[in-house]
């Protein structure tokens, strides 16, 4: 019997139009190596995995080879779904913008070793509330060289809503940059939490096209706190908070995504 619910279960899995990832930020405060990370990803019965590129430096300066790691990850039968780096590719100093677009390339070569072919691209160095506001057009600018960074090395950078962004906190400032980006890498990266947090409704998801996001990074967040001073560590299961979940998911689906929902707390 047990047999026979197993074989259910995994028919029903991979019927099912998404997969599932664990970003590994959900179980930081474990302070696990990322071998160990891969370990409970696996027996949880993920799909995939979103590493951090800390993490995986650190697996090197421990002296781990890529290669053995990659096979980790692929003997438990997970694929990296994405990766969490934070170069600044969206700096107004232009010395900085080239350095983090440097640090990109070698985020992205990591990823690429990994077998993975997407990475965040969150608005690091224009995200804190005193960040200058930029305008737009300049900022599809910057994310059009990182996606030729991204291109060179086989991943694309995922252009990450962050709700506290003065730049990048409203859906459609994020549709608005990787538009006029025009690139063929641009791609867009939400969450459930971060677009409660800037302010969005959930409406104009639906504007965006399906196949421009490959990844998405799910959670919930309470009533209290409030929307305005709620922050990341606020974040919960989803189904434990108030976001209408059953609705949206529905609504993507609807519309055709088939990534990945990569559950993101901290």
């Amino acid at each position: 019997l047990q047999g026979l619910q197993a074989e259910s279960l995994a028919k029903s899995a991979a019927d099912f139009p998404v997969k599932f990832s664990l970003n590994t930020s959900t179980i930081r405060g474990h302070k696990l190596t990322i071998e160990e990370q891969i370990d409970v990803a696996a027996r949880a019965g993920y799909d995939g995995i979103e590493p951090w590129i800390r993490d995986i430096e650190q697996f090197q300066v421990d002296g781990g080879k890529l290669s053995d790691l990659r096979k980790r990850i692929e003997d438990s039968g997970l694929f990296v779904a994405s990766a969490i780096g934070f170069a600044n590719w969206i700096s107004i100093d232009e010395t900085v913008r080239k350095q983090g677009l440097e640090q990109a390339r070698k985020d992205m070569d990591l990823v690429a070793t990994l077998g993975g072919e997407l990475i965040a691209a969150p608005p690091v160095g224009a995200h804190r509330s005193d960040s200058k506001r930029q305008l737009l057009p300049a900022v599809a600018d910057k994310y059009h060289a990182l996606c030729d960074v991204g291109q060179a090395a086989g991943v694309k950078p995922q252009l990450e809503l962050w709700g506290f962004s003065p730049n990048l906190s409203r859906l459609g400032e994020l549709v608005f940059v990787a538009t006029e980006a025009q690139h063929p890498y641009a791609c867009v990266l939400p969450d459930f939490y971060h677009i409660y947090k800037g302010g969005n409704g959930f409406d104009g998801l639906r504007m965006i096209e399906a196949s421009k996001m490959h990844c998405f990074h799910i959670n919930d967040y309470p009533k209290n706190p409030p929307r305005d001073i709620i922050g990341d560590k606020d974040r919960v299961f989803p189904g434990d908070g108030i976001c209408p979940l059953p609705t949206i998911i529905a609504g993507l689906l609807e519309d055709g995504f088939r990534g990945t929902f990569s559950l993101e707390l901290f």
